[in-house]
């Protein structure tokens, strides 16, 4: 798993292109003061729990540092070469983003399946963009 974290004062997207035909209709959104997750998910991910459980410890630590209860997570396949397959990413991702939930976190996923436009607000922070592989 790669992970491109940012903390953003705004966050925004509108679904411009689906690339899952399964996809459900999506709605744009708009988010303050919160940790954005850019998540890769690779084929290893998917019978690793060390991987998800990384993901969520990191998303939690970052929204400690910046004193947020907001994390977004975004499907983001451009960090490396492997993919996972599609239903199999989709499904980790729902499993992280119920477990910071149930931690507390308000917790969106960006529309998946889709290419969409975004607007992303960032500090000129060091801690408001993070790269990890899990």
């Amino acid at each position: 798993m790669r992970v491109l974290f940012w903390y953003c004062d705004r966050f925004e997207w509108v679904p411009a292109m689906k690339t899952l035909p399964e996809a459900p209709d999506a709605l744009p959104a708009a988010h303050e003061k919160a940790v954005v997750a850019f998540v890769h998910v690779e084929p290893a991910d998917i019978d690793s729990g060390p991987a998800e459980t990384k993901l969520v410890k990191n998303a939690k630590w970052l929204a400690r540092k910046w004193d947020t209860l907001k994390i977004i997570l975004h499907s983001f396949t451009h960090l490396g070469e492997a993919k996972a397959d599609p239903e199999a990413a989709r499904n980790l991702l729902n499993r992280a983003r119920e477990r910071l939930m149930a931690a507390g976190y308000e917790t969106e996923q960006s529309p998946y399946g889709y290419f969409n436009d975004l607007t992303l607000v960032a500090q000129g922070h060091p801690l408001a963009r993070i790269y990890k592989e899990f």
